[in-house]
């Protein structure tokens, strides 16, 4: 079922932290990137919508180097099979997923905390050095104005974002909401 993004957190607010596994083996935390500015996006492997968004993903970790885009897939497993760890790795190592760090939240508590509402459902994130994990929102908004997998961009918001962070500016867009699948939560999350 589609349905669309919704804020809970708010420009300037702390990122919540995370410390997660990613399909390379490692462990990734937010506090240890080194970049100007973190794209994370809640996505998963099974949804139309977060499949149409992979290039856009991989597109975007190509073209700024001072950006990490991070995808983070919370997806009950155990009711959506196709969201499996295993199946993230498949991907990544056929070159679908090609951004920075594809990273697996079992527990649905990163979603959570942040506010996660349907995948792909993306959050930029700005170092501010002060917060618990080194960086603040910056911006909450949809990748592009293609809401539907089949539809072409007109208009890069996501990448008008990055382009402003990273040039050390505020972000001048409201809330664009992202649509996509609901996020699959187990039983009594969030």
């Amino acid at each position: 079922m589609a349905r669309e993004s919704t804020q809970r957190l708010a420009a300037g607010d702390d990122a919540p932290s995370f410390s997660l596994p990613g399909t390379d083996g490692e462990t990734h935390s937010l506090s240890a990137f080194d970049t100007t500015a973190v794209l994370v996006v809640f996505t998963c492997n099974h949804c139309p919508y977060a499949k149409a968004k992979f290039d856009v993903l991989n597109g975007l970790a190509d073209d700024f180097e001072d950006l990490t885009v991070v995808g983070i897939n919370p997806n009950d497993e155990a009711e959506y099979p196709d969201d499996s760890f295993e199946r993230m790795v498949e991907l990544v190592e056929s070159g679908d997923i090609d951004y920075d760090h594809y990273l697996r939240d079992e527990s649905q508590a990163v979603a959570a905390a942040y506010g996660a509402q349907c995948t792909p459902d993306p959050f930029l994130l700005r170092a501010d050095g002060e917060s618990e994990s080194g960086y603040e929102l910056a911006w909450q908004g949809r990748l592009d104005d293609a809401l539907n997998p089949d539809d072409e961009p007109t208009q890069h918001d996501m990448r008008e974002a990055v382009e402003s962070v990273l040039a050390g500016e505020e972000v001048e867009k409201e809330f664009l909401p992202s649509r996509g699948c609901s996020v699959k939560w187990k039983a009594g999350m969030p």
